[in-house]
């Protein structure tokens, strides 16, 4: 519904918009690469949409630091391969990296493949300069990783997602790129393997361990339908785990991947496995977990969740909302995967097309649910408009208070991404 979408190229320009619009009130909803799912950077009615597309300049790359400055508008997967030029990789890795941005990717504190072994942006991101609604430039684009200069103002807006202020550029540490990568995709035959298995991967592999995420069969059952792409395994399993370690000794690196292999297998806690040091092997692996949401999306109308619970519980969910639609025609499949790592599921219900009556049995149910196990209704996809009058169900009624008052002090009238995050009494 926007009549108006501007496309600044220099944090100037975004500060004499805002100014603008500050004085005549009227409302802004900053997109980069609008690949987010819970509409944080759709405009809702006819807000003044701001594109950080023409802000993609790498301003600094400190080699030795491993510290990159860059601007808002940049593509993550065109910065990470610029960084391997260098020898360095980005911190986060998302399904969505063609076209996501890494001002979208702070504004959001998007998670991703890559946190169980980086952590997340809170502590990647050393510094930002962000716009406030009133067009004030704030600049704490800090390259120091020791500042304890009073506040960390930058951790305002990762999280944020555009209602305290927009993010014109970042400093991000940036970890050394591997010089040796290998992926192990294996089989278990119930999911307390699968923890275990997990728990002993961080015991035996250790500083190498770079990503460990799960999948079900039924995962692999619909990639299979609709791209084609196989379960590398032979054995058919209800569990299938990919393991991903990097290092900097390939040699090393194989035989301590190898002798946790044979132990678990020797444990039971493994049926099968197969692994990959080639980069095209890897690739192919990869693409398992990485494709399952495209096969989802031709399987029907497809009900989205992101949603963060305690390990042990994480695929109770599952189970629960498979015999909650038993027998349902409006539901074809329900299937669990994720980043085991940071206990982070992602759910997802298809069906025919939308319907009415699976939407209301699915909400408030699972947000009830995930309450009840003190989970978070959103992991790493955010609150946008879609979760925003059921945050409660992750934040007490106290802290969606101070939220509002954060909201009401950095933006009084309530123009920055209005009807996102948190209802402020009194603004939209």
């Amino acid at each position: 519904r926007s009549r108006v979408v501007l496309r600044p190229s220099t944090t100037e320009q975004v500060s004499k918009v805002m100014a603008h619009c500050h004085k005549r009130r009227l409302a802004v909803c900053p997109q980069g690469g609008n690949t987010g799912l819970v509409g944080g950077s759709v405009p809702v009615f006819d807000e003044v949409v701001i594109s950080t597309n023409k802000m993609s300049k790498i301003v600094d790359i400190d080699e030795y630091t491993g510290i990159m400055t860059c601007e808002a508008g940049c593509v993550l997967e065109q910065v990470d391969a610029k960084l391997a030029e260098h020898g360095l990789r980005m911190p986060l890795d998302l399904g969505a990296k063609g076209s996501c941005q890494i001002g979208g990717n702070v504004a959001t504190n998007a998670g991703g493949l890559r946190l169980l072994r980086y952590g997340s942006l809170h502590g990647t991101v050393l510094g930002a300069e962000f716009v406030m609604a009133d067009g004030t430039v704030v600049d704490t684009l800090s390259k120091m990783r020791k500042d304890n200069t009073g506040s960390y103002l930058r951790q305002l807006v990762i999280g944020s997602e555009g209602t305290l202020g927009i993010i014109t550029k970042l400093a991000i540490a940036c970890p050394p790129m591997p010089e040796a990568e290998n992926v192990a995709f294996l089989a278990c035959s119930d999911f307390e393997s699968v923890l275990k298995l997990f728990k002993e991967a961080k015991k035996h592999l250790g500083e190498i361990l770079s990503a460990y995420e799960f999948l079900d069969q039924e995962c692999v059952e619909v990639l299979t339908k609709w791209t084609g792409v196989g379960n590398p395994l032979e054995t058919q399993v209800p569990f299938y785990v990919l393991i991903e370690t990097a290092g900097s000794d390939a040699a090393h690196d194989e035989e301590k991947l190898h002798r946790f292999l044979e132990r678990t297998m020797e444990d039971g806690l493994v049926d099968d496995g197969t692994v990959a040091s080639e980069p095209s092997k890897i690739k192919a692996i990869w693409e398992v977990r990485e494709r399952i949401t495209e096969a989802l999306r031709h399987d029907g109308y497809v009900y989205k969740y992101d949603i963060s619970l305690p390990l042990p519980k994480l695929y109770d969910v599952v189970a629960d909302t498979r015999k909650r639609f038993e027998g349902n025609s409006g539901v074809t499949r329900v299937v669990g995967f994720g980043h085991m790592g940071d206990g982070n599921l992602h759910l997802n219900i298809t069906g025919p097309q939308y319907d009415k009556e699976v939407m209301d049995s699915l909400e408030p149910w699972l947000w009830q649910w995930t309450r009840d196990v003190r989970g978070s209704i959103s992991a790493e996809h955010g609150i946008g408009f879609k979760k925003r009058d059921v945050i409660g169900f992750s934040k007490t009624p106290e802290a969606v208070a101070l939220m509002a008052t954060l909201k009401k002090t950095m933006d009084p009238d309530g123009i920055l991404n209005p009807y996102k995050m948190v209802q402020v009494p009194g603004c939209p």
